[in-house]
């Protein structure tokens, strides 16, 4: 009985050996295991743990500087407290902590909680909107607010363990210093957040220079510099715990400070340009115009003040006009309304370089080039008559005023109309009788466009518009994307809501719209019809007529200079071409245009003023436009200056910008009374300075010193 005892105790040892050689196996495993992790890969994951309690916090650079061609600032930046939550630590936190969390942050700065939420949405998310939505990384800091008071961003510092995960540091953002009261809105541009295509881009070319929480130039000298304005940003590594809050500093790589702009601005000339275009606006509007019996509409207008010699622009406005800062730290959808409304005047419209107008009377020095050497010669008389019938209507003068038989320089002094209108259906019957006939040679035409009428300026300002040269191929082109338009109206039977010229113009032009028929030409000498031209093209083709017939590109950019002083860039003034004119119809030009200021239609608002010193050159300009009142033009010019300033529906060019433009040339070479006292113009020297303003290592900025005898 006792063998069957004996097996079952050997079975159960057997079994206690097993079970302990398993155990001692998992403990022998756990131990080589433990000893892996902790002695021979011990540094590792200790780094991995401890990366994972670091956070990375890109510093944005200071954007680099604008300053006029004295030195003067023109934008600047300043600091400002910004806010930024990390949605790292946000996503680990109960929905209760994050609702409390974001509510007393929301109380701290005075943010709504639902706008808090809109800026921590990653664009693309659902729900994400577009400006409001974070574009950078997911585990950086968002920033959520900016300009936070100092009250607020030191709570927020001091109380630490009440703000778990809110970041709060001091950046920059623009100034405008606004010197002698300039607003420059549409030369200096503005700034915003770069959007996901931008981001995206950046990345795919490998361009560190921008990221999420960057804002970039969209207007202005702010685009199209941007690349040196916008500076390379840096970054803070700091080690923070498991509620988020910063422990200590880990690493970090220093911003680099973007770069200096030195533009050829001048403050003190741009001063007086703004002044005068919205005086003259505002006298306008207050001035009851003789042919609508109403008051002027003068709603909106551009002055433009370039150095004839090198095409540099030394001032520029534009009216109506907005205050750039309107932009600095998020605008509202109220305020962006109106920068695009019409009903305002659409102010984020640069009318000196996109806005496009009929030139009028301006024209006519350019279609006097085109015609003397072409038949025509300074001695040449035709008739002014006050009207000139073509076809089955009058073509009249200006008042319907007549002036006998003259010659072009005549003409160009009373700007008569009906001498020209000959001067344009003499080509059109010469070479282009044929309406059908869309490559007839028209030496008018040609000439315009070797001024650089119909194409873009090549201004280093984004978005400038093209102009337009009205000729036979322009108007084969419009007749092509316009009939069906046109067509539509003049088949069905005409409507209360259809004028009686719209009507019978929708018929003509559907039958025949493509035809370029005397009347065209006519209105083409005069800058009439569809001819359309800027403010900045036109003071461009005077500047031609101005230095000889050298035809530049229009410059605003002047150097880009680097945050320790040194000149990185000189951007030279870029001649686009020598026009073959010959130099006695320049000069014979030239020497007309004087005849306007002295006893032509500009005299009488330069009564008094010393042209024998200071021998300015001038064409008047009244434009009619359908549905409208006038369109008034001044182009003017001497051996150093073209001065241009236009009114959208302020009556005769003389009669709404003419004072002003007396008032620019007063203060760009220092007029006082009948006589001129260098010393009081505008800028030192009468000319703008050759040389950049002095960077000091202390970073101050000094006026460029003068050469003795000027420069």
């Amino acid at each position: 009985m006792a063998a069957p005892a004996t097996g079952a105790s050997h079975r159960s040892r057997l079994r206690l050996i097993v079970i302990q050689t398993l155990v001692f196996s998992l403990l022998a495993t756990l131990g080589a295991r433990l000893y892996y992790l902790q002695v021979i890969s011990g540094e590792r994951y200790q780094g991995k743990a401890a990366s994972q309690s670091v956070r990375e916090i890109v510093v944005q650079p200071q954007r680099g500087l604008i300053v006029d061609a004295m030195g003067r600032p023109l934008v600047t930046n300043r600091l400002t407290w910004v806010v930024s939550l990390d949605r790292t630590l946000l996503g680990k936190m109960s929905v209760a902590d994050r609702a409390e969390l974001l509510d007393r942050t929301g109380d701290a700065i005075g943010m709504a909680v639902p706008a808090i939420e809109a800026k921590l949405l990653l664009c693309g998310d659902d729900g994400a909107v577009a400006g409001k939505c974070w574009n950078g990384s997911p585990y950086q800091p968002v920033p959520i607010a900016q300009d936070v008071k100092e009250g607020a961003a030191l709570r927020i510092l001091e109380q630490p363990e009440d703000f778990p995960g809110v970041v709060v540091d001091r950046q920059t953002v623009r100034q405008y210093p606004a010197p002698y009261g300039i607003n420059a809105a549409h030369l200096l541009g503005y700034l915003s957040p770069i959007t996901k295509d931008e981001l995206d881009s950046a990345e795919d070319s490998g361009d560190s220079s921008v990221n999420g929480a960057s804002v970039v130039g969209r207007a202005g000298v702010e685009k199209e510099y941007d690349e040196w304005l916008r500076g390379q940003p840096g970054y803070d590594q700091v080690a923070v715990d498991s509620k988020g809050r910063v422990r200590e500093d880990v690493s970090g790589l220093e911003a680099q400070p973007g770069d200096t702009l030195v533009t050829s601005i001048d403050a003190k000339v741009q001063s007086v340009v703004e002044e005068q275009l919205a005086a003259m606006i505002a006298k306008q509007r207050a001035t009851r115009d003789p042919v609508t019996k109403r008051n002027f509409e003068a709603d909106s207008g551009a002055a433009v003040v370039m150095e004839a010699k090198t095409g540099r622009i030394v001032a520029m406005a534009s009216q109506p006009t907005y205050d750039p800062s309107v932009w600095v730290g998020g605008i509202t959808p109220k305020q962006l309304k109106r920068l695009y409304s019409k009903a305002a005047g659409t102010p984020l419209l640069a009318r000196s370089f996109q806005g496009q107008f009929a030139p009028g009377s301006t024209w006519k020095p350019f279609m006097t080039v085109g015609a003397l050497p072409h038949g025509y010669s300074p001695s040449t008389v035709l008739g002014c008559p006050s009207a000139v019938q073509i076809g089955n209507r009058a073509f009249h003068n200006h008042e319907s005023s007549a002036h006998g038989s003259i010659t072009f320089a005549r003409a160009l002094e009373v700007s008569c109309n009906t001498f020209f209108y000959q001067v344009g259906m003499h080509f059109w019957q010469k070479f282009g009788s044929d309406p059908d006939d869309d490559d007839a040679k028209d030496p008018l035409v040609e000439q315009a466009e070797r001024f650089g009428f119909g194409s873009r300026t090549g201004v280093d300002l984004p978005g400038e518009a093209s102009g337009r040269v009205a000729d036979r191929k322009w108007k084969r082109s419009y007749y092509e994307s316009m009939k069906d338009y046109y067509c539509g109206i003049a088949k069905k039977p005409q409507d209360g809501k259809t004028s009686d010229f719209v009507y019978k113009f929708s018929r003509e032009f559907c039958v025949e719209g493509w035809k370029y028929r005397l009347p065209d030409a006519a209105n083409f000498a005069i800058g009439q019809g569809d001819t359309i031209v800027t403010p900045l093209q036109l003071a461009r083709g005077y500047g031609a007529l101005a230095n000889g017939g050298t035809l530049w590109e229009p410059r605003v950019g002047k150097a880009i200079v680097s945050p320790d002083g040194k000149v990185i860039r000189e951007i030279e003034p870029k001649k686009e071409r020598r026009l073959k004119v010959p130099a006695s119809v320049l000069r014979y030009v030239d020497e007309a245009l004087q005849g306007v200021a002295t006893r032509g239609t500009m005299n009488w608002k330069l009564q008094g003023f010393p042209l024998d010193q200071v021998q300015i050159r001038a064409k008047t300009g009244s434009a009619e436009v359908y549905g409208k009142q006038s369109t008034g033009w001044v182009a003017s010019y001497t051996k150093d200056y073209v001065v241009v300033m236009m009114m959208s529906q302020g009556g005769t060019g003389s009669g709404s910008t003419g004072d002003g433009i007396r008032a620019i040339w007063e203060a760009l070479y220092g007029v006082d009374g009948e006589g001129v006292d260098p010393g009081k113009a505008a800028i030192p020297g009468v000319t703008p300075p050759a040389r950049l303003p002095t960077f000091g290592d202390d970073g101050s900025i000094l006026p460029p010193a003068r050469v003795k005898g000027g420069e």
